[in-house]
């Protein structure tokens, strides 16, 4: 049975109330990723950058970097669920419903890849993704970390790619399109959900969002807060960001 087959029965019992919580539960240690046994893992700097989207190994390389953030997203969501336990009913539904996105997301964008007689795994990949969850076992530093700073950067970064191939509207960038538009949408609500969890956290805690957000993109992402970032304020509103934190970021003197 697929992974895949197996995640649509447990989440159909899980929305149909069939589960139970167990509470001696302890998470497992990370210590290598999901995709260590069939893909290449290289350092993001052996990898080289996207450039001709217009070819068919160019237009290979660009849906098999997403795949692969799409797979990894996949893995960062059931984690989430998996591993903080005593948290609310609703924070377990949202990353399960997170995951279930991501699962979609990956099998829209592995079919374009199998249209161009590609598969997930042609090309070396990097694991920036799994080492920031490897480096935040600790819940506030995971929703600061992950949706809050990785999954808010997606939403930059998805509509520039989106842009550059709609300077060749041919039939198969016509459909990339279409996915990256409805990733695009889902993703701002996955950040949205991180940013609802961050600030919970906030509150029991009694910590000041905006600056404990700061401090630990810093910490885990040393320089994020003082290089000058290029944000789709648009999509980051959407999701939970203050004006003040975008003025932060983009190093811009208002949020317009």
């Amino acid at each position: 049975m697929s992974q895949k087959i197996k995640f649509k029965i447990f989440y159909e019992n899980f929305l149909n109330n069939n589960f139970m919580f167990n509470d001696s539960y302890e998470p497992y240690v990370l210590d290598k990723p999901s995709y260590f046994p069939f893909l290449q893992i290289v350092k993001p700097t052996a990898l080289p950058p996207i450039k001709n989207f217009n070819t068919i190994e160019g237009k290979k390389y660009l849906v098999h970097t997403i795949l692969h953030i799409e797979y990894s997203a996949i893995d960062l969501a059931l984690d989430a669920a998996l591993r903080y336990k005593n948290m609310p009913i609703e924070y377990y539904k949202d990353w399960l419903e997170v995951a279930d996105d991501e699962i979609r997301h990956f099998l829209m964008l592995e079919e374009l890849l199998f249209e161009l007689d590609g598969k997930y795994g042609d090309f070396a990949v990097h694991k920036n993704l799994f080492e920031a969850m490897e480096q935040t076992p600790e819940f506030l530093r995971r929703m600061a970390a992950v949706p809050r700073y990785l999954e808010a950067n997606g939403l930059d970064q998805n509509p520039k790619i989106m842009e550059k191939l709609k300077s060749n509207r041919d039939a198969f960038n016509l459909k990339l399109l279409d996915v990256l538009a409805i990733i695009l949408e889902e993703e701002v609500d996955h950040v949205k959900k991180g940013d609802t969890w961050f600030k919970y956290e906030c509150e029991r805690l009694n910590l000041e969002p905006e600056s404990t957000y700061l401090q630990i993109i810093e910490e885990v992402f040393p320089g994020s807060t003082s290089r000058k970032m290029d944000l789709n304020f648009d999509a980051r509103k959407l999701a939970g960001f203050s004006c003040n934190e975008l003025k932060k970021l983009s190093k811009k003197e208002d949020c317009n």
